[in-house]
């Protein structure tokens, strides 16, 4: 679990192929560095966020100079597929953020790291010395978009940073967020341009509403068409008595 304030930008020193009997299955290991503040607890198996990605310490060096520390990931053919972690070279940079600790303050919203899709970068336009960014998000073949899960003011995770929701489009499918002077100097979506990718988790409380509302009506006996119905009886009652009581002055 993590919270989606992203700790700090650490740079992609080494990609590797994994073979199939590796731990990571036939993927790619990444290894990341200039990310001292991060490693001196570190232990293989923690979980760590990279790009908002829910990964595992596979390897780590915190000893020495700090000019030589990193750690190590692996990423399983799927979690290539689903993100943009595949796109990343030699030289890329990527936000990072340990799991969330008990002592820890929720200044974000509760982050698992599990990418559900991976979104486009349609413009960027400065406002002051803020930055608005507008991204369309990719439709999986079989699913429904997640803009479905996307409100204005509400959350949503950019490569593993918490945002605030500005603007929603539901018929053009795009969604906006504000990067004030501050978080453009704290994460990699800073410097995105037109057409690079990020990835995105959608808050998850709106899966969950959905998924109870759905088995509520689909559990019900008379289904959607009689709650509606009771609802629309409910609305005609009240303005009934309301006119009535109008005529009775």
């Amino acid at each position: 679990m993590f919270t989606g304030l992203v700790e700090t930008i650490g740079t992609v020193t080494e990609l590797n192929p994994l073979d199939s009997t590796s731990s990571g299955g036939a993927g790619t290991t990444l290894t990341i560095s200039s990310c001292p503040t991060i490693l001196p607890d570190a232990q293989l198996g923690d979980s760590i966020s990279v790009n908002g990605t829910c990964l595992t310490i596979t390897d780590f060096s915190n000893s020495g100079p700090e000019s030589t520390w990193y750690f190590k990931v692996g990423c399983a053919p799927e979690t290539l597929r689903r993100t943009n972690l595949g796109r990343l070279d030699k030289g890329s940079n990527v936000n990072l953020e340990r799991a969330v600790a008990a002592a820890t303050r929720m200044g974000g919203h509760f982050v698992q790291g599990h990418v559900d899709t991976i979104a486009t970068v349609e413009s960027v336009t400065p406002d002051g010395n803020a930055l608005t960014f507008r991204f369309k998000p990719k439709q999986h073949e079989g699913s429904e978009s997640v803009l479905r899960y996307i409100v204005e003011k509400g959350y949503v995770t950019l490569d593993g940073a918490s945002l605030t929701i500005t603007r929603v489009d539901d018929a053009e499918a795009w969604f906006e967020v504000m990067l004030i002077a501050y978080t453009q100097e704290k994460i990699v979506t800073a410097s995105k341009k037109q057409g690079d990718e990020v990835n995105v988790e959608v808050d998850q409380v709106g899966k969950y509403v959905e998924k109870s509302v759905l088995g509520y009506l689909q559990g019900s006996q008379s289904g959607a068409p009689a709650i509606l119905e009771k609802m629309v009886g409910k609305i005609v009652e009240e303005k009934v008595k309301e006119l009535q009581q109008k005529a009775s002055l």
